[in-house]
């Protein structure tokens, strides 16, 4: 008779923690194996870790009983820190952030891409390390995620919620009483609505097994100069429930000055292909950033930390060396932003995007500004950044790049080698991918800077900005 194979999961007690690794986790050591852990741990830390998977060459493992020692912590704002999965490093201080961003930067630049680099300018880092965020989305659900002090407690209250999804769990939310990414009254707004719907018995939504319920989803967005936008997702409400609930939003929060719902009953939250209708006020706010000014409407794309992005998009800008009569293109050009930025700098500016929506975003956002030498294509990059695409609208001398985390299409690389523009402007929310195209692009240029800026403080992203020039 086969004996059944022990399940209880391997612990391994006192393990210092070295350095920090990828994506929000940290590296231990053990026998020389590596070990990565997840978990709030900051290097210097000891931990006993439970491990989670084994691999040939590594193991994954959790950090319990963390004896925090490190001098790279500090105290956490957040009553919600650990559960939530957002701000991962709300422990580590900011400046112990910046260091390792601006480390990770360097180390995918130097192993991934292994050409020669400049002398990399330090990292920029934000100027708001907490409630610089201007838009949050909130899930309604009945079926809260309850915390380890509450299982097999008597008395839970109530099971709904209005707040942010577990990590890993689609269906539960955890209650979230206080945020500190979104400045106020943002946290006043989503208490407010949480409060008001259950005062009136209207129901949160039920997102597993029956999908019923009236409320769903809450989206807040704010703008630098105090405009506000709260759009409210209901799924099975009655009209006498939207009513309530809009009203109650319109008459205790008059900072609003866009208020919208949608009736979304598919099986998730996107509502792009839904109308959004406006109940009160414009159907859209508006961003101000130096001359020009950009609608934000329900269903648009914008940069969530408005004053970072105006930093970065001037970086660009002054790496871009425009002396007024270059043809920039603009790739995977988003809502037109930065082609936007550059227009008045350059001869024309031509952008190229993937999202039909972004595009016509951003030729609103162009009529809107009065730039009439900016145009926007919408369809997939490699197909669009053709010999004959290029032919009819001239060749590029600069262009600037900010694709997806995936990074470029190397038909896309390709075609840029072939096109061999004096400049190149590459900004990059993930430096590994970044690091590959570089890689490719080596043979016709040289990086002459390397410039990380921080726009995620608390999490390890990081975006970065390289320009490449043509070899003489």
């Amino acid at each position: 008779m086969s004996r059944k194979k022990d399940k209880t999961p391997q612990v391994l007690e006192q393990i210092s923690i070295l350095d920090f690794a990828a994506e929000a986790k940290c590296i231990a050591k053990v026998n020389e194996e590596v070990i990565f852990v997840q978990g709030p741990v900051a290097p210097g830390d000891i931990a006993d870790l439970r491990i989670l998977r084994s691999k040939k060459k590594f193991k994954q493992a959790q950090a319990i009983n963390i004896q925090p020692l490190s001098s790279h912590r500090t105290e956490v704002a957040c009553a919600h820190f650990g559960i939530c999965g957002g701000c991962k490093w709300q422990h580590v201080s900011y400046a112990s952030q910046l260091a390792f961003k601006e480390r990770q930067v360097r180390d995918n630049l130097t192993r991934i891409a292994k050409v020669p680099l400049p002398e990399f300018q330090p990292i920029l880092g934000s100027e708001h390390a907490y409630y610089y965020r201007n838009k949050l989305e909130f899930t309604f659900s009945s079926a809260r995620w309850l915390t380890e002090n509450e299982i097999g407690s008597e008395d839970l209250g109530s099971m709904n919620a209005l707040g942010f999804h577990v990590p890993g769990r689609f269906d539960k939310i955890l209650e979230v009483s206080h945020c500190h990414l979104q400045p106020d009254p943002s946290n006043a707004i989503r208490n407010g609505v949480r409060a008001f719907a259950e005062a009136n018995h209207i129901s949160f939504y039920e997102l597993k097994i029956q999908k019923e319920g009236a409320l769903r989803n809450l989206i807040i967005r704010n703008t630098v100069s105090g405009e506000w936008m709260v759009t409210v997702q209901f799924a099975y409400a009655t009209e006498d429930e939207i009513q309530l609930m809009m009203n109650y939003l319109k008459e205790n929060f008059p900072v609003i000055t866009s208020l919208n719902y949608v009736i979304n009953q598919k099986g998730n939250d996107t509502f792009h292909d839904l109308e959004v209708i406006c109940f009160h006020g414009k159907a859209y706010i508006e961003e101000v950033m130096e001359d020009l000014t950009f609608q934000v409407g329900p269903k648009s794309f914008f940069q969530t930390n408005a004053v970072q992005a105006l930093k970065l998009y001037q970086l660009v800008r002054q790496y871009a060396d425009l002396q007024g009569n270059e043809i920039v293109y603009d790739l995977y050009s988003g809502t037109g932003t930065i082609g936007l930025f550059l227009a008045k700098h350059a001869s024309k500016v031509i952008g190229l995007e993937y999202v039909d929506m972004a595009v016509e975003d951003a030729k609103e956002n162009a009529k809107l500004n009065g730039v009439n030498n900016a145009t926007f294509f919408a369809g997939d990059m490699k197909k669009l950044l053709t010999d004959d695409f290029i032919g009819l609208h001239g060749k590029p001398d600069v262009i600037i790049t900010d694709p997806p985390r995936a990074g470029m299409d190397e038909d896309v690389v390709q075609q840029i080698l072939k096109v061999a523009p004096k400049t190149i402007v590459y900004v990059s929310c993930n430096p590994a991918t970044q690091a590959r195209d570089l890689a490719l692009l080596d043979s016709l240029y040289t990086v002459d800077v390397v410039h990380p800026v921080d726009m995620f403080p608390q999490t390890h992203h990081v975006e970065n900005i390289v320009r490449l020039r043509l070899k003489k």
